[in-house]
């Protein structure tokens, strides 16, 4: 958990206080400097690792009581909290074994109906927006917390951004979604309904650090270096960012990198192939540091210190998605996805608002935005007739007018 900022700016911590308990989860008395005061902290860093063996002791019939936001001194203009297993908070009060204890390792994801999704959780984040809004009312500072959330339905999803809990929450649906149009406009429609039927904002994400990256995961393996995969990728990418509500991208998107799948044993940190000594699920490969620059490992990830490297190998091919060459490439998926946050930021059609579905061929999703922006996708292979007519404003492919080929989203803005 953590306060996120922009760059240069001061930022506040949100610190659980647990009485008597230390950073490490052992009784206060019981390490060195005693005392029964609140967790403190010298620097403001990743509290995840503290979230987890604190709540564990948690008193389950006063929940959120114990928790308080810590100031930090250097102030800040805007502070946004990102809650790791924000659905985590509480277990099944009996603890009692899972017919399928495998669950979360199989799918990488929080499935478990006995570990997460607990129905006290929601008493925590009210009491924590209340925390929040007394605090802006003090100092006129804002606060927005944004919750990892990870639930089965759009419909669970939304009672955790109700108008008195968070202000958004990763919505993950599309992360689980096959490259299939239908697939794709089941997630989008019960995300409008269920979640922005609340008021509440739809956070979209295609990658986050528990996934196959995209490019990887929209691939086949029949296509070998056929570019299929990253192509769908980009058009995943353009999709994501004309669909009303926030779009979240996540480290090496925007670069196009894919799910490194040959890291060896020796260096692999996720837990999951700890307990269980199968790679058959790890995260890994979507955690590799990012290339920034050179042809060779560390890509200008880390510097200034002899012998210093990165945690995760990189492989040498990153040296053709460092960010400096994309930077330099006009083709790239960085100038991709910074045209399109541009014209996103722009276009007043791609605020907040609602969307209108679009008769299309198979295999093809179109709908529109406001005052006449369209966005479409070709989930097959085969070109299909463009549903509005024109060059479009954007695509993530070559697009000639009249078409919309395979593997390729386009925006065009017409009167429809």
């Amino acid at each position: 958990m953590r306060w996120i900022r922009a760059a240069g700016r001061g930022l506040l911590v949100l610190v659980v206080v647990m009485a008597g308990y230390g950073a490490s989860g052992a009784h206060a008395d019981e390490g060195a400097g005693g005392g029964r005061g609140p967790l403190t902290l010298a620097t403001a860093g990743d509290l995840t690792g503290y979230l987890g063996p604190l709540l564990q002791g948690w008193n389950r019939t006063h929940p959120g009581e114990k928790v308080t936001l810590v100031e930090l001194p250097d102030s800040a203009d805007e502070t946004h909290a990102q809650i790791d297993v924000a659905a985590g908070l509480f277990k099944h009060p009996e603890l009692p074994d899972s017919d399928d204890p495998e669950a979360d390792a199989r799918t990488r994801d929080s499935v478990n109906p006995l570990a997460w999704n607990q129905p006290e959780v929601h008493e925590v984040w009210r009491r924590w927006r209340s925390l929040c809004e007394e605090y802006a009312d003090r100092d006129g500072l804002e606060r927005l917390l944004v919750g990892e959330v990870s639930v089965p339905t759009a419909r669970e999803h939304a009672l955790y951004v109700r108008p008195d809990e968070l202000h958004q929450a990763f919505f993950f649906d599309l992360l689980g979604a096959p490259w299939d149009a239908d697939a794709f406009r089941k997630v989008i429609s019960e995300a409008m309904q269920d979640i922005a039927g609340t008021g509440s904002t739809v956070t979209w994400v295609l990658n986050n650090h528990d996934q196959v990256r995209t490019v990887t995961r929209y691939g086949e393996p029949a296509t070998g270096g056929s570019g299929l995969g990253a192509a769908r990728a980009r058009a995943a990418a353009l999709l994501m960012l004309a669909l009303p509500g926030a779009a979240y991208i996540y480290q090496g998107e925007e670069l196009g990198l894919p799910e490194v799948v040959d890291l060896p044993d020796d260096v692999l940190t996720d837990p999951i192939f700890r307990r269980t000594g199968s790679r058959a699920r790890i995260r890994d490969g979507c955690r590799v540091p990012l290339p920034w620059s050179g042809q060779a490992s560390p890509f200008g990830f880390t510097s200034g210190v002899e012998g210093a490297k990165p945690w995760l190998p990189q492989p040498s091919y990153f040296a053709e998605y460092a960010t400096d060459r994309a930077l330099a490439d006009t083709r790239s998926f960085w100038h991709l996805y910074r045209d399109g946050l541009q014209l996103r930021a722009s276009l007043p059609q791609l605020g907040e608002g609602t969307l209108r579905w679009l008769d299309t061929p198979p295999d093809v999703l179109a709908f529109v935005r406001g005052d006449g922006l369209v966005c479409a996708v070709n989930f097959g292979t085969a070109p299909a007739p463009a549903p509005a007519p024109g060059t479009p404003l954007l695509s993530s492919g070559p697009c000639p007018p009249g078409v919309l080929p395979g593997a390729t989203a386009a925006w065009w803005l017409n009167d429809l």
